[in-house]
């Protein structure tokens, strides 16, 4: 498959980091196609543009910035995201990512009379979401009810990949982690990326 990996975290050397090279060398061993979009590097302003916002709701949303993003995406058919939860949210930059590119005659399309959106990303079949939190996982789970898994899950793919299977693996108490623990971590990740398909060859 044609993968999409997004990884948004500041710091080179940083667990998520080593997490999403884990994530790519994977899927690439498996055969799948794979296209990194690293945010921080490529310095991708995460604010919306007045002009943007503007033409949300005109004939045509004004992409002219983010051509090379939205057709990134397009043609992903698994897409990888690769981030730390803060407080218990996205990372600004990945957050405008969603705002920007996740747009409508990009990811959706608005309904004649504003009602429910209709999805625009019937090629996206897989979505794995790998994150790193402060917090241990009960904070996450039973105070939040894992806000970063439900608006991934059902307001972002439920809304413009509704056939897209989606996994998310979350890795707690980030700030104290071993050898052992980024490790079994890693081998999470392979499992999930194993288990996507890969066309063969006639």
């Amino acid at each position: 498959m044609k993968c999409l990996v997004v990884i948004a975290h500041p710091v080179e050397r940083s667990a998520c980091r080593a997490f999403a090279e884990v994530a790519i060398e994977a899927l690439t061993q498996s055969g799948h196609e794979v296209t990194v979009e690293d945010l921080y590097p490529c310095d991708f302003a995460a604010a919306l543009t007045a002009d943007e916002r503007q033409s949300y709701y005109s004939d045509a949303y004004d992409a002219r910035a983010v051509q090379a993003q939205a057709r990134r995406l397009l043609d992903a058919q698994a897409l990888v995201l690769v981030f730390p939860t803060w407080w218990f949210g996205f990372p600004a930059i990945l957050k405008g990512w969603f705002d920007r590119v996740w747009a409508p005659g990009i990811a959706y399309d608005h309904a004649s009379d504003l009602g429910p959106i209709r999805p625009r990303l019937h090629g996206l079949r897989n979505a794995l979401a790998i994150t790193t939190l402060g917090s241990p996982w009960w904070v996450d789970h039973l105070l939040l009810r894992q806000p970063v898994r439900r608006v991934l899950k059902t307001a972002l793919l439920g809304t413009c990949a509704p056939a897209c299977g989606f996994q998310m693996l979350s890795l707690y108490k980030a700030e104290r982690l071993t050898a052992t623990d980024i490790e079994r971590f890693g081998a999470r990740i392979r499992r999930a990326v194993a288990r996507w398909p890969v066309a063969k060859v006639s």
